[in-house]
């Protein structure tokens, strides 16, 4: 299986030990903070390895792209530590598995991975997405949500077989390069994570939010500016490629929308919390929404723009109570464009 590009002596060399000290679970000062990182340096159990909850913050945080976030999961598997309890992650594990059933189909661009998420395909319209074609299924599944579980055995497993998948199945005997990425997941998959562990990607990955942005210029003409205030919640899997954390203020200018400031956002974002309920931590989930809503409410944002389906199914109720529309970033575009 493909190894992960971790250099102990870069890592032992570090100083300011970020990945840990500006972890806001960790609760680590820099003494404290090197004893750990030594320990993981070096594979030992470092109590890091319990107390992660595995917001993927600190993979972001490393000055040196080290890969702090997947030198942890890798060692929690060595260890035996599971974030989440073993009856659930093995259950997540099998449902999740690949059918062995992809076969050919004849497919257009842009082509949109909707990885796991088919009950969102209406999104994907005209003219936002016009002419897009789409798929998805566990044979096409980046597999890279076991970095939440502890378990990245599965992930480096199953990864080089889905792009295998769709470089055969779908994009090469269709004469096409390139593959919108619904989820920042799926595009950190590509890009992030295939870096780390030197998995070869035959086509290029785009970010959902490169394809708005360049097709709101396009539709420039359009665009009726939407004049709200606006948050917008960062999801985890956006730690693994923040260079596309940029894009959000670039459609929210083009569209209209007026980002509040807020206090948990960009560096400082908190995750919806649904990683904390399956990680049995109920009352760290109670608290991290409570702080996301109180924020927000005091922000004066009408709208809470999300790109992460989990992150909206989990807080849109609240954020609805709270007097706040969520929706989607494609959705909130369309919107912008009279659809």
């Amino acid at each position: 299986m493909p190894e992960l590009k971790f250099e102990k002596d870069l890592c032992m060399q570090c100083e300011t030990v970020d990945c840990l000290t500006k972890c806001r679970y960790a609760g680590l000062d820099i003494p404290q903070a090197k004893r750990e990182r030594d320990l993981l340096a070096n594979g030992g159990k470092s109590r890091v390895l319990n107390d992660c909850v595995t917001c993927y913050a600190c993979e972001e945080f490393c000055p040196k792209g080290n890969h702090p976030f997947y030198r942890i999961v890798e060692l929690q598997e060595k260890h035996g530590v599971h974030p989440v309890p073993a009856q659930i992650e093995e259950h997540q594990i099998a449902s999740l598995a690949p059918k062995g059933k992809t076969q050919f189909r004849e497919l257009h661009a842009p082509v949109i991975d909707m990885c796991t998420f088919p009950m969102l395909k209406d999104s994907i319209r005209s003219p936002l997405f016009e002419n897009a074609s789409m798929f998805w299924g566990t044979d096409v599944f980046c597999n890279l949500m076991y970095l939440h579980f502890g378990r990245m055995s599965v992930s480096r497993q199953r990864l080089p077989v889905m792009i295998e998948n769709i470089w055969r199945y779908y994009l090469e005997p269709n004469g096409l390069s390139e593959l919108v990425c619904y989820h920042d997941e799926c595009y950190a998959a590509f890009t992030s994570y295939a870096e780390a562990y030197g998995l070869n990607v035959p086509f290029k990955p785009v970010h959902l939010f490169e394809h708005i942005l360049d097709r709101l210029k396009q539709l420039k003409g359009r665009i009726r500016p939407l004049n709200i205030r606006a948050a917008y919640h960062r999801n985890c899997s956006n730690r693994l490629v923040p260079e596309t954390h940029a894009l959000v203020d670039r459609i929210f200018d083009l569209i209209g929308v007026s980002r509040v400031k807020r206090h948990y956002e960009d560096g400082d974002a908190l995750c919806c919390g649904l990683n904390f309920e399956a990680q049995q931590r109920s009352d760290l989930a109670k608290d991290t929404r409570n702080r996301i809503i109180e924020d927000l409410k005091s922000s004066g944002a009408t709208h809470c723009i999300y790109n992460c389906p989990m992150c909206f199914f989990t807080l849109q109720e609240s954020v609805r109570s709270a007097g706040i529309t969520p929706m989607l970033m494609a959705d909130l575009c369309q919107t912008a464009i009279g659809e």
